[in-house]
């Protein structure tokens, strides 16, 4: 098995690519801790890495972040042995059933539920293949019709990159803006 990577604009993320499905239709998954990892046998074997600090399950990638204090040099070939290790095991990413959170449980009115599924398309056509290719994932979280504001949960290589705010702002927020006369402002879900 050969395992290639990538660099993110993130200097503490890094992309691995396995050359075979990673979380598939199933996914992304995103895990910012070793405790939400439960139902990943792959995030928590990579949480088992010394400086290890978040996993991100996309498609067909992993993304890796380390803790800003430690060296790739000593972190990367230890990821990358515990992927290859999972996947020569012929082990499941994640255990059957598991679901991954959603958007906020709102239930709009039929004008404002025709604006989120405007959003929504934007969302998934435009924006989540680009950072996908960063080894990220964007996604709706909700719409706030009275203010106009559009709350986007940033997730793998996006959460906590240091080109996130300008992503979000100068890239998606004029964008969604544009198509969206409605929408007047976009905000990362904390």
């Amino acid at each position: 098995m050969f395992i290639q990577t990538e660099p993110t604009p993130n200097p503490d993320t890094i992309k691995f690519l396995p050359g075979q499905d990673v979380a598939g239709a199933l996914g992304p998954f995103d895990f910012p801790d070793a405790e939400s990892a439960r139902k990943s046998l792959l995030a928590r074997a990579l949480f088992q890495v010394d400086g290890v600090e978040r996993v991100f399950l996309g498609s067909d990638f992993v993304s890796i972040s380390k803790a800003a204090a430690k060296d790739w040099r000593h972190v990367k070939p230890i990821v990358m042995a515990a992927i290859m290790d999972h996947f020569m095991a012929g082990l499941p990413v994640v255990e059957e059933g598991a679901g991954h959170p959603g958007e906020a449980d709102i239930d709009y009115d039929e004008a404002t539920a025709e604006i989120v599924a405007e959003i929504r398309e934007l969302i998934d056509t435009r924006v989540r293949p680009a950072v996908a290719q960063d080894g990220g994932d964007i996604t709706f979280h909700k719409f706030e019709v009275e203010t106009g504001i559009v709350h986007l949960e940033m997730r793998g290589a996006c959460a906590g990159c240091p080109s996130s705010t300008m992503t979000l702002k100068a890239g998606i927020e004029n964008m969604l803006k544009a198509y969206v006369p409605e929408v007047t402002a976009v905000e990362a879900v904390m």
